[in-house]
């Protein structure tokens, strides 16, 4: 296959850059991946919330050009079927298309109040209403999963596509110190552990560059 590029903005800030980063890994593309610099106009946007779309990550493969997590993903699961990004069971298949659109699409409260910074470890967090309304619905989708489908990930034993989409989220609840269920904690820990997620996550605490919005004393 051609050679590949991973665009992407902070490791340390970037939750869709994680997602989309996450997505390759797991499909096996063999990619080279390109960082925006921090003082990139589009890559403040993205991580300050200041625009409804944004370019990145995108992914050049070939001639092909996508962009949006969901959409790198969609594309990828259909050039690379054997990743299992989605399980073979078709009604639990249906259940990670949901639940990953749903993380797609919504949790907005929780994006803007709790934004996504590896660095940090802040304790005693004040965790507004909106915010706790978007914990209390995350946590109901992890132990309803892990319930179902008897863990350690989302859809059994192997990392699927929607562990991609919650995997920011964990790294939240960590930053923050969010209290959350038994069975979401120890999901939190698992994906957290996940090769993968630790690979990124080295790197991002290397990351030079710092947006200082972002970085605030909460």
């Amino acid at each position: 296959m051609p050679a590949a590029t991973l665009t992407i903005s902070s490791r340390n800030y970037s939750s869709w850059s994680l997602r989309g980063w996450l997505v390759c890994r797991m499909a096996g593309l063999a990619f080279e991946t390109e960082r925006l610099p921090g003082d990139d106009a589009s890559t403040r946007a993205e991580l300050l919330h200041l625009s409804p779309s944004f370019l990145v990550p995108r992914l050049c493969h070939g001639e092909i050009i996508v962009w949006d997590t969901l959409a790198i993903a969609q594309y990828l699961n259909e050039t690379y079927p054997e990743a299992g990004f989605l399980p073979k069971n078709p009604v639990a298949r249906a259940h990670c298309r949901s639940i990953s659109g749903e993380m797609h699409g919504g949790f907005i409260n929780l994006r803007s109040a709790l934004p996504m910074n590896l660095k940090a470890r802040h304790t005693d967090f004040k965790i507004f209403n909106g915010a706790r309304g978007d914990i209390d619905r995350i946590v109901t989708i992890v132990d309803e999963c892990l319930s179902r489908y008897d863990g350690p990930y989302l859809f059994g034993e192997r990392p699927s596509l929607a562990d991609a989409m919650f995997a920011p989220v964990c790294s939240r609840f960590r930053t923050y110190d969010v209290p959350v269920s038994r069975q979401t904690a120890t999901y939190r820990d698992t994906i957290l552990a996940w090769p993968l997620m630790e690979e990124w996550t080295e790197a991002a605490l290397s990351e030079p560059d710092e947006i200082e919005e972002l970085d605030m004393e909460f």
